[in-house]
């Protein structure tokens, strides 16, 4: 009976799966990353989050929304949208409830809060405004920690030292490299 020899280092050690798995993991994450970014771009989405609670239960204080960027003509009566207000106030979110075109590409609208027991103060002329397309409650403080200086430095640190750590030359690589070329070189 005649067997094949053993390959040196058929069977990864526990260590070197977990290595690979945790690589494989943050590049599938990059590659997630670059593609939402790329989307984001062409689709005019971006992220708001929510200090306040004046559109609740429907989005809660605290919650993350995607948005998209749309022109005044397309706003419908029961949309979610964000409006920019005068310099120095922040942008409001609340649910359109009466729509007035105005010229090509621009409406006033007037919009409340779903907490609210009253419309807001006056009609906003808007060109385009920030429709809520859905929101996910409690991200939005996920979201402020992650942006947190020291934890995203951390979190790169981190993720560069794993990357150094697979790619470091481990004992006996050096003479597996060897044997390898001598081999290539047909040398016996």
């Amino acid at each position: 009976m005649h067997t094949l020899p053993k390959k040196n280092g058929s069977r990864r050690s526990l260590g070197s799966r977990i290595e690979n798995s945790l690589l494989n993991l943050l590049a599938a994450g990059g590659v997630l990353c670059i593609g939402l970014v790329i989307a984001a771009f062409f689709f005019n989405i971006s992220l708001i989050l929510f200090k306040t609670g004046s559109m609740s239960p429907t989005i809660p204080q605290g919650s993350m929304s995607v948005v998209q960027r749309i022109s005044a003509d397309e706003i419908r009566v029961g949309d979610v949208v964000t409006v920019d207000r005068e310099e120095g106030d922040l942008p409001v979110t609340h649910r359109v409830i009466a729509v007035y075109p105005q010229r090509p590409g621009e409406a006033l609208i007037e919009m409340q809060g779903d907490a609210n027991p009253n419309p807001d103060p006056g009609p906003y002329r808007v060109t385009e405004v920030r429709k809520v397309l859905w929101s996910l409650p409690g991200a939005a403080s996920v979201i402020v920690w992650f942006s947190d200086p020291l934890i995203l430095g951390g979190l790169t640190l981190g993720a560069a030292a794993l990357v150094l750590w697979a790619f470091w030359p481990r004992k006996g690589d050096e003479a597996s490299v060897a044997n390898t070329s001598i081999e290539a070189s047909g040398a016996r």
